[in-house]
């Protein structure tokens, strides 16, 4: 597959069925450019999962900037790529979306010969491949979350260029969460309710969104348990915390 050719799957969803994973990866090898001289949209982000018993918590802030210019101020950040597995995305928000197509597209042929959905650390593992196979040509850092029958609530980081996967209760990324480090370590406790863990998103995302300039706009939640998924989102003038402003 060319690189127009994987144009036309991410921006049509195309289907790709019969591809291997070395075609595919082959295909995102030509799908990145050098943002610097092409304007490439890019989610200088803040994205964060935690995980409860019985699902996670994602959320993410929704600016998506071309350079000093903020390209959409309501972006969507956290993508569906199974039935009860989401990802946030940070980084080029064409690269991070046409992985995010792959992987469906691979969770559903596995769900299809398993007769039953995959797992959240199959869908982190596929994550991982793309990413750290394609590192020279593609920039995604992807926070993986979701529930399944084996494990329950689960939250996987797999940082940009490492090669890493990373299962952790949670976990923060993007350009504002070096802002909230300080924040999420001092307020993190294991054992959270859903609400609690939705209180500590939205803080922590809104005091990110306070100081980092790539992040910005609405604060989207998503909610993922055996029961399902509930999506919602929070104004950055509802009364929020924001950092000391003198």
């Amino acid at each position: 597959m060319d690189p127009s050719a994987l144009h036309m799957v991410a921006m049509h969803g195309i289907s790709t069925a019969g591809e291997g994973v070395d075609d595919i990866t082959s295909a995102l090898a030509g799908a990145g450019s050098n943002p610097a001289t092409t304007g490439e949209h890019m989610m200088g982000t803040t994205i964060m999962a935690v995980s409860f018993d019985g699902g996670v918590v994602l959320a993410a802030d929704s600016r998506t900037s071309t350079g000093a210019y903020i390209a959409n101020r309501t972006s969507d950040k956290l993508t569906e790529v199974s039935e009860h597995i989401y990802c946030c995305r940070s980084g080029s928000a064409a690269d991070t979306q046409a992985i995010s197509d792959y992987v469906r597209l691979y969770l559903e042929q596995h769900a299809a010969e398993l007769g039953e959905e995959a797992s959240v650390k199959t869908a982190a593992c596929l994550f991982r491949k793309f990413c750290y196979e394609n590192k020279d040509s593609l920039t995604a850092g992807i926070i993986v979350g979701g529930w399944d029958k084996r494990k329950g609530g689960q939250v996987f980081s797999v940082p940009a260029y490492s090669g890493a996967m990373i299962e952790c209760p949670f976990q923060i990324s993007g350009s504002g969460s070096t802002y909230i480090y300080g924040y999420v370590d001092a307020n993190f406790k294991l054992g959270m309710t859903k609400d609690e863990c939705l209180t500590f998103c939205k803080n922590a995302v809104s005091l990110a969104m306070a100081r980092d300039g790539s992040s910005g706009g609405i604060i989207r939640t998503c909610v993922v348990s055996e029961a399902g998924v509930e999506r919602d989102y929070t104004s950055s003038n509802s009364g929020l915390p924001v950092h000391f402003e003198g």
